[in-house]
């Protein structure tokens, strides 16, 4: 069960965006992540919880950010919940995506697990809707995915298969790429893994 701690910096100018700190999970039905997030002076920022089914697919989340919320899960392609600060106003949504992404580490690793490429294999296109901190406006996106190399590291206790994805957002061009071991982001745009208490569960 891995918990750590990531830290999150603007993309273009490495200006730091503060820092997630996360407990994931994986168990007979599937896969939990949970974090809470701090901003740049150490002030509480928000909090993520992701529960997704044995496919990779999200049966629960919920954001907050700046006092907004979101509720959300994967039915007839997404349906979510997004409440403003004073709880007046829930406004609901629906989109025909496969999953949700964000700003959290833990949307890499679910989309991941998703999609489930084989290395040197075929790519997949996907569907996400976006809830960027801090006010949580869903936007739609379309990335493709293929998973590039999976290398073996010898660690303690075994070798740890580390693959390297390479992730192209259709609709800007924009391409990056992440390195994941089982359910921890090694590697990503933005992220970087500051410190973790124990091994990564393979995905």
């Amino acid at each position: 069960m891995p918990r750590g701690r990531y830290s999150l910096h603007d993309t273009h100018d490495h200006t730091p965006l503060g820092e997630e700190h996360f407990h994931c999970a994986t168990g007979p039905s599937g896969w939990r992540y949970t974090a809470q997030t701090t901003g740049p002076s150490g002030d509480h920022a928000g909090s993520v919880d992701l529960t997704l089914d044995e496919l990779g697919r999200p049966i629960r989340l919920e954001l907050h950010a700046s006092s907004w919320r979101v509720r959300g899960a994967a039915l007839e392609g997404v349906t979510w919940v997004r409440t403003d600060p004073t709880g007046e106003h829930a406004q609901e949504g629906k989109a025909s995506a496969h999953a949700f992404t964000g700003a959290s580490p833990a949307f890499l690793i679910a989309t991941a697990r998703l999609l489930r490429l084989e290395p040197g294999g075929p790519g997949a296109r996907v569907r996400l809707v976006s809830f960027q901190p801090p006010v949580l406006a869903p936007l739609t996106v379309d990335q493709s995915w293929s998973l590039i190399t999976r290398t073996a590291h010898p660690t303690d206790s075994g070798s740890l298969p580390v693959d390297n994805y390479r992730v192209n957002d259709l609709a800007t061009g924009d391409q990056h790429e992440i390195h994941l071991a089982g359910d921890v982001v090694l590697a990503a745009p933005g992220i970087e893994l500051e410190e973790l208490e124990s091994p990564p569960s393979t995905c």
